[in-house]
Parts: structure tokens; C-alpha cells; sequence
């Protein structure tokens, strides 16, 4: 359990392990903590059939993934890709279509769901900034490690479509 205490009352949580889906519950005031996964966004740029990563600093440091992030509370995911892709690459994006979602189950601290959006530039001057070091340009033969095992997903999905080199 990532918890121990109730988020209502104070309580103890506990594992109810009589159900078919065994969720944490206080044992003080009947409350179900339900953990549903975060919301996770991320941006293709492509030029010339390379897709654009960065590396990572922090979590996952020297790793390499799409520009990533969070969705915040009442954030919309639209905005929530725009907003995390100008503060890690320096670049303003268009949305041109959702390419794919998935699970991740990477991290046992956080499932997230990911929503990865296909995107165009519209200004700005690539330069990494917030949780990346680096940034550039990839074909997918020149793969650096990728940080997250749904980015492999999704960019082996970019090249069997022939987006990418």
C-alpha cells in the first residue's frame, strides 16, 4: 500500500482482502481509497521521419523519452501537452490528432495513463529546459535508452506506419 492513513478522517487504512479487487479502506470511518492512475501526456514532433526526444534529468536521469508530463488538476489534456512541451523543449505546438493511448505500469509507485498526441511546431527555438538536459532529433535506428518501455511502443508504432526513418 502507498498509504497508510485516511485521507478523510485520519484513520488506518487496511486491505480489504475479501474482495475480488483488494482496495485500502479505513478501518475507522468505512472510506475506500480508490487509487486510479495519473494522467500522462506527451508530444510527437517529426521532422524528416525523426522524431524528436530528450534526456532526461531527475527521474530517470541519462534516459531519453518524448516530451512528457502531467496533467494538472482542471487542466485540459490539450493544453496540459502544449504547456509541459514549451517548458521542456522551448517549442510552441499545434495538436494535430491523438495517436495512441496506453497504460504504464513502469513505475510501481504511480500507474499513469498516457495520451500521446501527434503535434506540428509553431515557434520557438528548441532548447531543453525543465526535466530534460538535451534534446534532438532521432531516426528509429538510432534509438538512444528510452526511459519509458510505452515510448518503445509507441515509436516501434511510428515506424511500422513509416512516420519514422
Amino acid at each position: 500500500m502507498r498509504y497508510h492513513f485516511c485521507p478523510k478522517c485520519g484513520g488506518r487504512l487496511s486491505l480489504n482482502e475479501k474482495k475480488e479487487i483488494s482496495r485500502p479502506y479505513c478501518i475507522s470511518c468505512g472510506f475506500v481509497f480508490y487509487q486510479n492512475p495519473v494522467v500522462g501526456v506527451a508530444a510527437i514532433i517529426i521532422r524528416d521521419k525523426k522524431v524528436l526526444l530528450g534526456k532526461r534529468k531527475g527521474s530517470y536521469e541519462g534516459q531519453w523519452c518524448i516530451p512528457c508530463g502531467y496533467v494538472e488538476w482542471d487542466e485540459d489534456v490539450y493544453e496540459a501537452a502544449r504547456r509541459e512541451f514549451i517548458e521542456e523543449t522551448g517549442l510552441k505546438i499545434e495538436i494535430t490528432a491523438v495517436y495512441t493511448v496506453l497504460s504504464n505500469f513502469h513505475n510501481p509507485e504511480q500507474q499513469t495513463v498516457g495520451i500521446w498526441f501527434l503535434a506540428n511546431e509553431i515557434e520557438g527555438e528548441l532548447a531543453a529546459g525543465d526535466d530534460l538536459e538535451e534534446v534532438g532529433f532521432f531516426s528509429y535506428e538510432e534509438l538512444p535508452v528510452l526511459a519509458f518501455p510505452t515510448d518503445r511502443v509507441v515509436l516501434k508504432k511510428l515506424k511500422d506506419e513509416q512516420l519514422l526513418s
